[in-house]
Order: C-alpha cells, then sequence, then structure tokens
C-alpha cells in the first residue's frame, strides 16, 4: 500500500502538469511557448543586470554534482554553483572597468607550467624532459579521438583562466593597499604607550532590570534604526508527526527462526531440475564466499583473526572456550542476527616489525605516473632482486632506498617499526603475522610486489579466524502498510476537523516543532534531507493549517504549516532577546551618565557613594582594565584625553566612567617604522576575500533560485 501510495501521488502531480501545459495549448499554442520561456521561468537570477540562465545554472549544477561523486546534496551543490556564478559574473565586470584581460597565451603559459604536466611522463622527451610539442599533439589526438576528454580539457582551460583573471584582479588590487610610514608610527605609538588614569566606575548592574522599561515601539523603532541587521528572508514553521517503520517483534522472531533454519542441511525442490536437492547448511559449509552469496548475508565472509578483544561481546565468552568447528547462534548484535562458526585456532603475535621493498606496475593502487613497469616487468624485477637477497640480506636496506616505491619507509631502509595485526594489507599482514621471524618472500598486494622480511615479533597468543553470517533485522511488508495507515487515519482525523495536537496527543504521538525554513532549505530536524516537505511548505496554496503526509526513508510524516513570515524586517516578538538587553543597557548608560557630574572625581565618587580607582599601565592593544575588563572604547578615550584633564559620562562595556589621565608613557622612538608598516600592509593584502566580499555587498543580487525549484516568490 505504500508503494501504490507514492505511484498515485505522483501521477497527480503529472496530471496536473499535463492538463495545464494541454489547457494553456488549447486556449492559445503561442501561450505554451511563452510559459516555458518566460523571463521567470528562465532566469534563475541577476547580478549588476546580467541574467544567470536556467540553462547555465543547469549546466553548472550537472557538472559540479557529476565531480563531487554525489558527496553533496543538491541544495548543497545549487549553493556553491550559485555562489560560483554569481563569483564569476561580479569579477567579468570588474575585470573588464579595470582593463583586465587574460589571454589564450597567459592560460597555456599556466598550463605548461603546472607540475601536473611537467611531471607527466607522457609529454617528456628521451631526456626525460618537458617537451611541449607532445602536450600539443596529446590535445590533437583527444580532439579527434576522444570528444569527452576534450570537453574535460576544455573545462579544465577554463578554470585556469578564471583563477588567473581572479587572481591577477586580486593582487592589483592588494598592491594599492599598503600602509604608510605614518600609520606604522602611529601603530606603534598606540599599541605600546602605557596609561594611568584615576577613574570612577558605576557598572550597569548597579541598576535593577525591573528599574528599566522598554516598550515595543522602542524596540520597533530600533529595527527600523538598524534594518540591515533585522532583515529577513520568508521563512516558514511546520510541525510534524512522525511514523517510524520500525521492525516489529513479531519481525525479529520471524528472521531469528529464518537465520536459524540455514544452520542444517535441507531439502528443497528444484523446479527447474524437478528435483530434491540438499542444500548445504552453516555448520557444515565449507565454502564460506558461496554460503554468504547464495543466504544473502549482510556483511561478507572475512578471512582476518581475531583476537580475544576483538571478539563480538555476545560470543567472546563462547568462542576463546570453544574449538575449530563450533557454531553459535543466531545471536542478535546491534541491528542483526547472525550465526558464527570457528574456522580456525591459531597461536599469533599482536603486533610485529617488517622491511619491504615495494616494486608496483601499471594498474596497481596509487601507482605514480611514472610507473611504466607491466605486472609481468614487475614481477620479473621483483624476483631477481629477491635472488640477491637470498645470497645476502645485508643488501636488503640498500636495495630498499634504491628500488623501493614506498616513500613512507624507504629511507629507512624498507623498514617499518611495531604495528598491529590490522595496520596492513591483507596479503602483508598474513605473510608477516602467520610466518616466522627472519623469513623472507615476494608477496603480491594490490599496491604491487613486495620483498617482506619479518624483523620481529612478541606477544603471541590465541588468534580465531571466523565465519560471522549477518541478516539485518528489518520491517516487514506487514508492518509498513500498518505504519502506513497509521499515518492515513492521523492524516485522516485532521481532515475531518480535528486539531492536529489533539490527535497526535490521543495517539500518543509527538508532535515535533521546526520554526524558520527557508526556501533553499533542505534539511527537517529530526527526519534528514526532505526537500519535498520544504517545498511544500512554501507552495503558493499552503496556508496556516494546511497539512500532508509525505513518504520518508522507513516512514512517514505527517506535516503541518503552522507560520508564514514572509520577507522583510523580522518583528519585535523574534528580535526581543536581541534588542531588548541592548536597549535597557542603553538607557542604564543614560542613567548612570546623569550621576557622573561633578567638579573632581573625588566629588563624583562621594555623591555615588563609591571610590575613586586607578588603572595603571592599560593600553589600547590589550585595552582591559583590571577589576572591570575588556573595555576597548574607555581606554580609547584615555589615549586621546589631555593629562589631569576630567572626562565624565564615558560610555563602556561594563558601565560608565568618568576619569583623568594622570600619567602616558610613551615607548623609544624607533629609527624607522618599516616593520609595523609592513606588518599592516601584510594584514591588508591578506584579507583579499573582504575585497570580494565589500564588491558583492556594493552589487545589485537577484536571486531567484526558488523558482528554479518550483517556489514562486
Amino acid at each position: 500500500m505504500a508503494i501504490l501510495s507514492k505511484i498515485r501521488d505522483r501521477s497527480i502531480a503529472m496530471i496536473a502538469v499535463i492538463g495545464l501545459a494541454l489547457f494553456a495549448f488549447v486556449i492559445d499554442p503561442s501561450k505554451l511557448s511563452d510559459f516555458f520561456s518566460s523571463s521567470k521561468v528562465n532566469a534563475v537570477g541577476e547580478v549588476n543586470g546580467e541574467t544567470i540562465t536556467r540553462q547555465e545554472f543547469a549546466e553548472a549544477l550537472k557538472e559540479y554534482t557529476t565531480r563531487s561523486n554525489g558527496r553533496v546534496t543538491e541544495m548543497q551543490a545549487a549553493k556553491v554553483v550559485w555562489d560560483n556564478l554569481v563569483r564569476q559574473k561580479i569579477y567579468k565586470a570588474q575585470l573588464e572597468n579595470a582593463g583586465i584581460k587574460v589571454g589564450d597565451e597567459d592560460v597555456w603559459f599556466e598550463v605548461i607550467n603546472s607540475p601536473s604536466i611537467l611531471q607527466n611522463p607522457s609529454f617528456k622527451n628521451e631526456a626525460g624532459l618537458f617537451d611541449e610539442n607532445k602536450l600539443k599533439q596529446f590535445l590533437v589526438d583527444i580532439k579527434e579521438n576522444d570528444q569527452a576528454l576534450y570537453n574535460s580539457w576544455q573545462l579544465y582551460l577554463n578554470q585556469i583562466k578564471e583563477n588567473l583573471e581572479n587572481t591577477t584582479y586580486n593582487d592589483l588590487i592588494a598592491a594599492g593597499i599598503g600602509a604608510s610610514l605614518a600609520e606604522g608610527k602611529f601603530q606603534y605609538y598606540s599599541d605600546n604607550t602605557k596609561i594611568n588614569a584615576d577613574y570612577v566606575y558605576l557598572p550597569y548592574s548597579s541598576i535593577p532590570d525591573s528599574l528599566v522599561t522598554v516598550t515595543k515601539s522602542e524596540i520597533e523603532t530600533y529595527i527600523k534604526e538598524h534594518a540591515s541587521q533585522y532583515e529577513t528572508e520568508a521563512t516558514r514553521s511546520i510541525s510534524y508527526v512522525k511514523f517510524e517503520v520500525e521492525p516489529s517483534a513479531k519481525d525479529e522472531e520471524a528472521l531469528k527462526q529464518e537465520v536459524e533454519g540455514l544452520l542444517q542441511d535441507r531439502k528443497v525442490f528444484n523446479n527447474v531440475t524437478k528435483r530434491e536437492e540438499t542444500l548445504i547448511g552453516f555448520k557444515n559449509t565449507s565454502d564460506y564466499d558461496t554460503f554468504f552469496e547464495e543466504n544473502e548475508s549482510a556483511i561478507q565472509a572475512n578471512n582476518s583473526f581475531l583476537f580475544k578483544n576483538s571478539i563480538p561481546a555476545p560470543i567472546s565468552n563462547d568462542i576463546v572456550e570453544g574449538k575449530e568447528g563450533d557454531v553459535f547462534g543466531p545471536y542478535k548484535e546491534g541491528n542483526y542476527f547472525k550465526l558464527a562458526k570457528i574456522r580456525e585456532i591459531k597461536r599469533l603475535p599482536d603486533s610485529a616489525k617488517a622491511s619491504h621493498i615495494l616494486i608496483p606496475f601499471v594498474g596497481a593502487l596509487r601507482a605514480g605516473a611514472d610507473i611504466e613497469r607491466t605486472e609481468a616487468e614487475a614481477k620479473q624485477f621483483v624476483d631477481s632482486l629477491y635472488t640477491v637477497l637470498k645470497r645476502n640480506r645485508s643488501n636488503f636496506s640498500n636495495f630498499a632506498k634504491e628500488y623501493s616505491s614506498d616513500t613512507g619507509s624507504k629511507e629507512k631502509g624498507g623498514f617499518y617499526d611495531w604495528f598491529g595485526y590490522n595496520r596492513m594489507t591483507p596479503e602483508f599482514r598474513d605473510f608477516v603475522f602467520e610466518n616466522k621471524t627472519g623469513d623472507m618472500s615476494v608477496v603480491k598486494t594490490p599496491f604491487g610486489y613486495h620483498i617482506i622480511k619479518i624483523d620481529g615479533q612478541k606477544n603471541m597468543q590465541r588468534a580465531y579466524k571466523l565465519a560471522i553470517f549477518a541478516r539485518q533485522i528489518e520491517a516487514s511488508e506487514e508492518t509498513e502498510n500498518l505504519i502506513f495507515r497509521e499515518a492515513e487515519q492521523f492524516a485522516l482525523d485532521i481532515s475531518n476537523g480535528k486539531e492536529f495536537t489533539a490527535v497526535a496527543k490521543e495517539k500518543n504521538q509527538s508532535v515535533r516543532p521546526v520554526v524558520g525554513l527557508k526556501v533553499l532549505d533542505e534539511n527537517i530536524p529530526g527526519v534528514g534531507n526532505q526537500r519535498q516537505i520544504v517545498t511544500w511548505a512554501f507552495k503558493e496554496d499552503t496556508k496556516p493549517g494546511s497539512f500532508k503526509r509525505f513518504d520518508i526513508e522507513k516512514g512517514f510524516v505527517v506535516a503541518m504549516l503552522t507560520k508564514i513570515t514572509q520577507k522583510g524586517l523580522q518583528s519585535p516578538a523574534q528580535v526581543m532577546n536581541q534588542v531588548k538587553p541592548i536597549l535597557v543597557k542603553e538607557k542604564k548608560a543614560s542613567i548612570l551618565a546623569g550621576k557622573l557630574s561633578g567638579e573632581s572625581l573625588e566629588a563624583i565618587a562621594t555623591a555615588n557613594n563609591t571610590n575613586v580607582r586607578k588603572a595603571s599601565n592599560v593600553n589600547v592593544k590589550s585595552p582591559t582594565i583590571a577589576g572591570v575588563g575588556n573595555e576597548p572604547k574607555v581606554v580609547g578615550a584615555m589615549y586621546y584625553a589631555a593629562l589631569n584633564q576630567l572626562n565624565t559620562s564615558v560610555v563602556g562595556e561594563k558601565g560608565v566612567f568618568a576619569f583623568s589621565v594622570t600619567s602616558r608613557e610613551e615607548p623609544t622612538a624607533l629609527p624607522n617604522y618599516e616593520t609595523t608598516r609592513d606588518r599592516i600592509a601584510s594584514s591588508r593584502q591578506s584579507q583579499t576575500f573582504k575585497m570580494y566580499e565589500a564588491i558583492k555587498n556594493a552589487s545589485d543580487i537577484e536571486d531567484n533560485r526558488a523558482v528554479y525549484y518550483g517556489i514562486e516568490n
């Protein structure tokens, strides 16, 4: 029923689209083309008047998702692609205004100086040097014979050109952002001048919050005055109930019985041969790979040995007391029912040390681009080295340094100090741990051919090779249909006029709220990636109180739209917790400033029943006043204040101050201030990303991605 429901939902949507298209065609055939070529449909956005077309966005999105190999969701990809296209448009305009043009020669120069090109053996001559003509011939060949590869090459060139343009622009901007010696001198003095002052401090905490009233209209005024900080996108809020499809006790018991039935040999009738056949059970099988495949094990057969501390907890004690051939289970571990069998018991070291020489071949795992030996040639070469080493092992270290391709060990003569059983690739591991110290042999692994010498072993103990068969515990179709009917009934009760939370309470379901979904969001907390729910919430015909059932992975969701927030300034209620403390602080500052009047600090202190304090050796670079905390505005005011002059009502972070600077100790003058100037210039020039952000903020950008994903703005 759940599957039929999905088909039914999609069929209705398809019929609606076809109906709309036919309706438009019947009224006026020209309207059909207008519908699919309207500016809203074909424009994903604009940057300073230049359109980002639907096709341009779609092609960039396809290219990015292909390159990411499915590691990102569509909406994550959409964000990256949008940001890249906006960046391209912005830089294009800046480059044109600056008269910067990157030509084909510039791009080619970057290509032929790229390490990946220079070091590619395909483009080297007989002397081992890069040959530009070989690269050109390669490009001619792929253009004629491999269009897909040639297209990839063109994308690579376009990327180089774009990066070169951006880098050139940023470098030119950075070159113009320096610092003068005067700035260096100023910075040096402001950072190192020590200030001593007397002050009176009235903290904000001296006025109870209950004595300060902030009205809704004051919050509204503040929001309007600081509009850029409180602008909000259109959002939707929903509540939902999740119906998870989980295996029932009946499902678990049925699977347990099914797994248990695999233990013994069993007779089955073959409909093809029309004869009864015997299927070998888990207890008697010796062909574990075939048994696991034919009986659909959720995990593969494993040929590794396990030490006691690595054996799964449910069977650990039984295994260490068992013997070869013993079978255990079915037992439950996590979300699986399993069978286990002791295939072999052997005494093995738990750690070893060894030396090796690795000779890779073309196609071996991690083989470098410079590897040209075929597998047969590599085997012949490694055998010749092995013949020499059998006669004289003292050559092993020198051979490793000269011939091995393993950069992690070759400089140490191929040596790997103590490592655990599971550290190395299985073929390497099996030789080192299942043979004796001093043994040496040629071993093939996915990385190539190795000459391996066992240098040491320790902590000999019993190890167990186990066959562990598993089936995942999953809900049956009966259980899934039962949960589906529960979700359908929930939605039906809502459609019959019952209140959402009341139905949830009646059916003992939890209602989960989600506040502030944005139009391009895809994650629903507690459910995961559910773009379908976000799209529904933003549909024009979805109003507060609208509800719908959705099919999700391993379950169903019934969601109800609870609130629509339009694009614009946030409401006072939304920003109350942010704005009210700011206004409370401002009002307290005004009250406290009125108390800091007087002819001297002593008079001000007496009037406020407090003491005159001393600030010693404070400076602008680290503007901390002992006993108060970080007060950059107050210390900045002290830096510029005249000596012995009374300054009142200076508003700080923790309270309001009155102060008088008693002394100012300047640092020793320097012969020049180039070091400080260079530090300022370097800091500015390293922040080219801020340059781009500044240009972007000043640009006119219209984002219509929502329309691309079927949501009208």
